[in-house]
């Protein structure tokens, strides 16, 4: 609560959406058994997850909490809406998720590094990764992905796959074979191997990786416009959490056209 009341303190904030894994599971478990769940999570940190979502909900903020989708594909979705409204002048998603960087178009999708204080515009993310945003998924579907119990290619690792996507873009245009490759990457014939060997896992990696844009979010962007928090309900809530000083420190909202 402290971390979502210093975000909207910042200057130009406007509309908030706050999205959660209202269960860990979603439609890529049906995809891939192996792929992220709630087994092992320990219960007392499952059982924070409606108090957070009460806690947005009581500042005031658009909450998502997603059960067929992730969280991160409501952020995508509604970066994505946004984004098209001309109205909107910048989108920012208050993430260093690798997984979001896809989003980030030009200076326009930004993803924000809320402690290190670092925007990752469209030069941020290539100089970050060495691939643009359309080539994470790429990127990840190689590298695999332990958070989301994904393993990637088998002797593929960031290096390699930064320097075919950066050359190649998307892992269907790396060519089979290594002698066509012009880059030039150590242990190219092993690397060509074993990804033709994976193209189907890869391909199915991919999917995983790739944030959806067309979950059925009912607020238009307009409903998104913070005007300040639900003060009973806020207060109610630091009263069960003993903390009575976040109700004081709620910034007023800022003004703008949209």
């Amino acid at each position: 609560m402290r971390s979502l009341v210093s975000l909207l303190r910042e200057d130009g904030v406007t509309h908030v959406g706050c999205a959660f894994d209202h269960v860990i599971e979603s439609f890529r478990n049906e995809l891939y058994a192996d792929y992220k769940t709630s087994e092992g999570v320990p219960e007392e940190l499952l059982a924070q997850f409606p108090i957070a979502e009460r806690a947005t909900r009581a500042l005031g903020i658009v909450t998502w909490p997603m059960v067929e989708f992730e969280a991160d594909d409501a952020l995508a979705t509604e970066a994505a809406r946004a984004a098209e409204l001309t109205a909107v002048e910048r989108v920012v998603i208050c993430s260093p998720d690798k997984d979001l960087a896809q989003c980030v178009r030009g200076s326009r999708v930004v993803c924000l590094d809320r402690r290190r204080r670092l925007v990752y515009d469209e030069p941020a993310v290539i100089q970050k990764f060495g691939v643009p945003p359309a080539s994470i998924p790429d990127w990840l579907a190689l590298v695999g992905d332990a958070a989301d119990g994904y393993p990637g290619v088998p002797r593929w690792g960031e290096r390699s796959a930064t320097a075919l996507l950066a050359r190649y873009r998307h892992v269907e245009e790396i060519p089979d074979d290594a002698a066509r490759w012009d880059v030039a990457v150590r242990g190219a014939a092993g690397l060509a191997q074993s990804l033709r060997q994976h193209r189907d896992d890869v391909q199915l990696y991919r999917r995983l990786a790739t944030l959806r844009v067309d979950v059925p979010l009912v607020e238009h962007p307009e409903a998104l416009r913070w005007t300040g928090a639900q003060r009973s309900d806020l207060t109610a809530l630091c009263e069960e959490l003993g903390d009575d000083q976040i109700v004081d420190r709620i910034p007023q909202p800022h003004r703008s056209d949209l």
